[in-house]
């Protein structure tokens, strides 16, 4: 799509209150699913939109909240919320409510967000002084509510984000009580975003929104346009050589790398630091308070490399993401979808690196089937697969059981343990 067929935000006669957020995010031309749920949510129609995270779906429904409240006459007391976000994870919750601050920036609204694993009572203080915007994950959000820290008798906007993984979750009693205690569906602008339309989501929808239009970005057609993708064939024992190499050679910055097990992702925190590359690997075991600062860190551009599995990295919302490397291929062709779709968000550009080796290749003509191409194949040179250092092995357990380290590690370039294997180039 040429920019003559796109849809410019300054074409939607935003309030100029909201039209300066979105000149101070940049933005420009709005992406497939912001145009084809905006104008509709505008007019005041409810939505349930189909779409992966880094489509831009978070910029429409806060636009589309904005817009509500700049347009609708305020009433209450203006110590409840007005509009109401929620959110199946901490991560995700957090990442709405830093871009809401950014497109709310021309109002003088205030946003508040609440989660588990952060400080309960200076959430709350900051809830008693007031929230126009309350965004948050459903567990904490209750708990503030049946403390009678605010009403939801003023709500004019809700907002269920991720839909499907608050069933996945197990969330969806939580989502049920809240929506049971607002004002008629009638009386709200009701928006719900979720990466399928199942049969469960749309019954949700429609039991508590009011009419809603159905809106679906294809999941294959999210990234085609904005990623370069290509994959590797390399042997088990040259995965590591031939990853650390490929970091160096791309000078990486902010470039996730995604593996399909834990110890995978620990056995590549021991490997890339010893060969001068600062990596660290995020999963369920890490503490809150640390898994936020890793995260904070990585966003911010100071750990270049994010370690990540499918499940630990589930409602990680990062903007700028250069690379995304496939070390193991997924199992699960929306996986691959997921991954890459952490990379070339809202309309930029981004490389996905995928190896297909020995114990993850057979996956691949299932993925090709799923996103409806070939991936270009690449060749690997001996220059791509240096010399490595290998790690310490990690100090065996107390309960005998094996470090999660490996066998092999082996001399010279290997390091991944496992046998040769054929080369595709």
């Amino acid at each position: 799509m040429t920019d003559d067929q796109k849809i410019r935000f300054d074409s939607l006669q935003l309030p100029p209150e909201v039209q300066a957020g979105v000149e101070a995010a940049g933005f420009e031309f709005c992406t497939p699913i912001q145009a084809a749920t905006l104008p509709r949510a505008l007019a005041g129609h409810d939505v349930a939109g189909q779409a992966q995270t880094g489509t831009g779906k978070t910029a429409a429904f806060l636009l589309a909240t904005l817009n509500r409240l700049m347009t609708s006459e305020k009433t209450g007391d203006g110590k409840n919320p007005r509009a109401i976000m929620l959110a199946p994870t901490r991560e995700l919750a957090i990442q709405i409510f830093e871009d809401a601050k950014v497109l709310g920036s021309g109002t003088d609204y205030r946003f508040q967000v609440v989660f588990g694993g952060a400080d309960y009572d200076k959430q709350r203080d900051k809830l008693e002084n007031g929230v126009d915007v309350l965004i948050g994950t459903p567990g904490r959000f209750i708990d503030y509510y049946k403390q009678g820290v605010f009403n939801l008798k003023q709500v004019e906007v809700v907002v269920l984000d991720e839909a499907d993984r608050m069933f996945d979750l197990g969330f969806i009693k939580d989502i049920r009580y809240v929506l049971r205690r607002l004002p008629d569906a009638d009386q709200r602008l009701n928006l719900l975003f979720s990466a399928t339309l199942s049969q469960k989501v749309l019954e949700l929808a429609y039991e508590h929104m009011n009419d809603p239009e159905s809106v679906a970005i294809e999941p294959e057609k999210l990234t085609a346009d904005l990623v370069t993708e290509a994959v590797y064939f390399p042997s088990n024992r040259e995965k590591i050589p031939l990853l650390i190499g490929m970091l160096n050679k791309i000078e990486a910055k902010r470039t996730m790398v995604f593996v399909n097990t834990k110890r995978e992702a620990e056995k590549l925190e021991r490997f890339l630091p010893f060969n001068g590359i600062d990596a660290k690997a995020i999963s369920g075991d890490v503490p809150q308070n640390k898994r936020m600062r890793m995260l904070k860190s990585f966003q911010d551009g100071e750990l270049p490399v994010l370690i990540c599995t499918d499940v630990a990295s589930r409602g990680l919302h990062v903007p700028g993401v250069s690379h995304v490397i496939n070390y193991d291929l997924p199992t699960d062709c929306e996986d691959y979808v997921h991954r890459i779709g952490r990379t070339a968000r809202a309309g930029a550009a981004g490389d996905s690196i995928s190896f297909a080796c020995e114990n993850f290749a057979m996956s691949l003509p299932e993925i090709e089937d799923y996103i409806g191409h070939r991936l270009p194949v690449e060749s690997i040179s001996d220059e791509m697969i240096p010399r490595i250092k290998i790690p310490p092995k990690p100090e065996r357990k107390e309960r005998g059981g094996r470090p999660g380290g490996g066998k092999g590690g082996g001399r010279g370039r290997s390091g991944g343990g496992g046998g040769g294997g054929r080369r595709r180039r």
